[in-house]
């Protein structure tokens, strides 16, 4: 059942990536953990738990891979994989430390430091997001808890996520924030396959991207603020559209009577940042984040983003670098929308702004050493 292509080399120090379930990254936390082992294989031998995956093994040389299976089962499959990923590492893992990743994995952490050297990074509260049960957010609550008593070290990548923290609960967590890789490059390679065959190519569009369709992306808000504008232009959606058919219902009916595509989920991330190099601009109306990876890979293009104010958007980007809008205020988007169809240098001008922004402050060869310092304490704790 567990494939492993581990092998050990007693030069480096061990660490292991768990937590994660898509490898290669299919966004998210996954690409957090992804960017962040790209920068840290040259200095330790990595090993990451993953989904069973053909191109896994491949994808970044070096890096050891456990898979195991994708349990079909909704909330229940991932603990199970959590589990086995959990038995694993105490029966066969021989690392140093474990990096783990998501609070729905921390229901583990008190018996990994038990054994092991522990760092935990939070990358949202995930009991926010209006897709899981009320079962499921219990889960992500006890498993906070877990988190919020772990004596380890702890992170998170959202200023405001730690601040709540602090004031909620008095606890100190560490705040590393998000980056990604400049060195990722747009690529043409399979940009026809998701484009629409009844559009032509050269037509102008504005842009929405996420990896799954949900509620808490805010796309209801902005696709009801262009249907009261009566948008004539065209409009592209990329995200999987097969999770929340309730809500994916509400979308298609707010479609009508707009130039709307649904391109489905655009992979791999070369190909998707090609369709944001080519859109007029970009809306990331999310209503929660943690921080986000999409919000950090679009601004890096210099393409202008049309953004929601909610506080793990602001603490990245400020006025100056993103044109934002009330949280979920459809009549305050309108005007940002008229505001930036009359005023394009502007912001244009905005969009170049964040694409520096992002180059001096979110790379993550910068990043890598926050943690890189961190697994050091961590080592040298007795």
């Amino acid at each position: 059942m567990l494939e492993n292509n581990y092998s050990r080399n007693d030069t480096k120090k061990r660490i292991a990536f768990f937590g994660i379930k898509y490898f290669p990254s299919r966004g998210g936390t996954s690409r957090v953990a992804e960017n962040l082992i790209l920068n840290l294989a040259a200095h330790y031998e990595v090993s990451i738990y993953c989904y069973k995956n053909k191109l896994a093994k491949q994808h970044i040389p070096g890096v050891s891979i456990i898979e195991l299976p994708d349990f079909k089962m909704g909330s229940f499959g991932v603990f199970m994989y959590y589990l086995l990923c959990y038995f694993h590492i105490l029966l066969f893992g021989k690392y140093d430390i474990v990096h783990a990743h998501k609070i729905d994995s921390f229901l583990f952490l008190p018996w990994f430091s038990k054994k092991i050297k522990v760092i935990a990074t939070a990358h949202e509260a995930p009991y926010k997001r209006d897709k899981w049960s009320g079962l499921a957010k219990r889960f992500f609550k006890i498993s906070e808890d877990r988190f919020l008593k772990f004596e380890g070290i702890k992170t998170a990548i959202s200023k405001p996520l730690c601040d709540f923290y602090k004031d909620e609960y008095n606890v100190d967590v560490k705040f590393i924030a998000n980056g990604i890789n400049l060195s990722d490059k747009r690529s043409i390679n399979g940009f026809v396959d998701f484009w629409p065959k009844s559009v032509p190519e050269s037509t102008p569009f504005v842009f929405f991207a996420a990896r799954r369709i949900m509620g808490t992306k805010g796309l209801h808000t902005m696709l009801e603020a262009y249907k009261r504008i009566d948008f004539k232009g065209t409009i592209f959606i990329a995200g999987e559209l097969d999770n929340y058919p309730n809500y994916i219902k509400k979308i298609k009916e707010l479609s009508e009577g707009l130039n709307v595509h649904f391109l489905g989920f655009v992979n791999p991330l070369s190909t998707l940042l090609e369709y944001v190099h080519k859109c007029d601009y970009f809306v990331f109306p999310s209503e929660t984040e943690g921080m986000s990876i999409m919000l950090l890979e679009v601004a890096s293009t210099g393409k202008p983003i049309l953004a929601s104010d909610i506080p793990e958007n602001t603490q990245v980007f400020d006025g100056n670098e993103v044109l934002y809008f009330r949280n979920k205020d459809v009549t305050d988007l309108i005007d940002k929308i008229n505001w930036l169809t009359k005023n394009k240098v502007e912001f244009s001008a905005l969009g170049e702004n964040a694409a520096r922004k992002v180059a001096s402050h979110y790379t993550w060869n910068n990043i890598t050493t926050e943690y890189m310092a961190l697994y050091e304490e961590a080592l040298n704790k007795q």
